[in-house]
């Protein structure tokens, strides 16, 4: 049995591949994914459109850091680091929250917080 923090870490091993298709395999049809205070995706057709934002380059690396799980809802904590095409490197820390729905992720809120 998949276990939801499982989903998550699949999910997470995926972006650091940009693979799309294990990415996309870890969610709900619907999914949302409200990314505060930038965007908010509907669906999988504009969540894969995100999976590798043209205004990036390569795939961000993710440390995670803290893992908290209730009900239907994985916490995930962590820093991470990326590139921008038009700025270079850049750090961050974030927060993920996922929520489930019949064993995917239904909907992801994402905090990110630019290091430095």
């Amino acid at each position: 049995m998949i276990t939801q923090h499982g989903t998550v870490e699949r999910y997470l091993e995926g972006f650091g591949r940009s693979d799309h298709e294990a990415i996309l395999a870890c969610l709900t049809d619907d999914v949302v994914w409200h990314i505060h205070g930038l965007r908010t995706t509907r669906g999988t057709t504009e969540f894969d459109d995100e999976i590798e934002n043209p205004a990036f380059q390569g795939s961000p690396e993710l440390t995670v850091e803290r893992v908290l799980e209730a009900g239907d809802v994985v916490v995930v904590t962590g820093t991470g680091g990326g590139r921008h095409r038009a700025n270079g490197p850049f750090a961050f820390a974030y927060s993920d929250l996922f929520t489930f729905r019949d064993g995917l992720i239904a909907q992801v809120d994402s905090y990110v917080v630019l290091l430095g």
